[in-house]
């Protein structure tokens, strides 16, 4: 929800009120240029600091929100420094000890003359599945390109579910690897989620992730149709995967 704040320059008015009305001519002109001021209030402020005027924005436009836009869906932006190969990561630091030491440990058993000198980190999502207690697992295919076609899956209300997923690392660390999922019900807003996944080393086997627990809804509006959107995405904003998909939450398992 946008919010609009207006500002507005009231020493002249108060004054008035206040019967402060001696010397009107001397200060008719100065209160006709503070008007011209204030109708521009909106947009700027002016100041005047050590005989100069400078002009600065004003909080209504520096805050400015649509009404489309969610605040919370806005990623800050973080200022990355420069990505290095694994090889030049080992040799950086490499007279500290204890630096030296962790970054094997996350390298774990990875071969660095294979891939030591490859600057991009490349992340491939291999399996999706849906887990809920005492229910065999619903497996998800992973799309490789476009989306799912028709329905991909359906929940039963008021179940415990919750996402499992594997996926391979290669070329490079991949730093700040996350999970976000946006849900619509007749386009509009009905959840969001964000999980930070983690920081991971390029290795030949897979990781496996799985989600928190969560309770799908109950009740006569809780059922029907839903759209949804899942990516995968890393520090630097490089999205692995994203799927576009509907599902459906019912009375009962499909």
């Amino acid at each position: 929800m946008s919010l609009a704040i207006g500002v507005e320059s009231s020493s002249s008015k108060s004054k008035s009120d206040m019967g402060f009305d001696e010397n009107k001519e001397g200060k008719k002109g100065k209160e006709n240029q503070e008007g011209r001021k204030s109708e521009g209030a909106e947009e700027e402020e002016v100041v005047e600091t050590g005989g100069r005027i400078e002009r600065k924005q004003s909080e209504s436009s520096i805050c400015d929100v649509t009404e489309d836009e969610d605040e919370s869906d806005v990623e800050p932006k973080i200022e990355l420094g420069p990505q290095f190969t694994i090889k030049q990561q080992l040799e950086k630091d490499k007279d500290d000890e204890s630096l030296r030491k962790w970054k094997e440990q996350l390298l774990g058993s990875v071969d660095i003359n294979a891939i030591g000198e490859t600057l991009e980190p490349e992340v491939k999502i291999l399996s999706l599945a849906i887990k809920s207690p005492g229910r065999p697992d619903i497996f998800l295919p992973v799309p490789e390109s476009g989306n799912p076609k028709g329905l991909w899956f359906t929940l039963k209300e008021g179940s415990r579910y919750s996402l499992n997923f594997t996926f391979q690392v290669n070329n490079n660390i991949v730093s700040g690897l996350k999970y976000t999922n946006t849900v619509w019900k007749t386009g509009v807003k009905v959840d969001s989620a964000k999980e930070m996944v983690g920081t991971f080393s390029p290795q030949l086997e897979p990781y496996t992730h799985e989600m928190p627990e969560e309770t799908t809804p109950t009740g006569f509006f809780a059922r029907g149709s839903y759209t949804a959107k899942t990516k995968f995405v890393d520090d630097d904003n490089k999205c692995y995967l994203e799927i576009n998909y509907t599902f459906d939450i019912r009375k009962d398992w499909q």
